[in-house]
């Protein structure tokens, strides 16, 4: 049987700013709002490409801590930004990347589990300890 949502995971509002492009605007059920930047968004793709990516990239990191070498120099890539997002259901909304990605799916359960302030990282997230 499928665990009972949150209600402090249940958005009352949603507003998607793609056409001036500073991002995701929620309001939760219990009075919380978070704003979300599309380049955070970006990185915090749900999608199994993306996770996948993220593990390589954290073991290569481990790797690598355990070298002491210079590490290479970041190359310039541009902010990615929206060029459209959907709802999907009542769940989640989609979003196309200037980049080409637009396979991630982001519920609202993972969007209040990624919340960037204090407040949410400590309620939600478990701590890496």
């Amino acid at each position: 049987m499928p665990e009972p949502l949150d209600p402090r995971k249940k958005p009352t509002s949603v507003k998607i700013h793609v056409s001036n492009g500073t991002g995701v605007d929620i309001t939760w059920a219990d009075g919380h709002t978070s704003h979300y930047e599309f380049a955070y968004l970006r990185e915090e793709c749900p999608c199994a490409t993306c996770n996948d990516a993220r593990e390589k990239k954290a073991s290569l990191g481990e790797l690598a801590s355990s070298f002491k070498s210079t590490p290479a120099l970041p190359m310039f890539k541009p902010k990615p930004r929206a060029q459209a997002a959907t709802q999907v259901g009542s769940y989640a909304i989609q979003i196309s990347f200037t980049d080409g990605h637009s396979t991630g799916i982001y519920s609202y359960d993972h969007l209040r589990n990624i919340c960037p302030c204090a407040e949410c990282a400590k309620a939600f997230r478990v701590s890496a300890g």
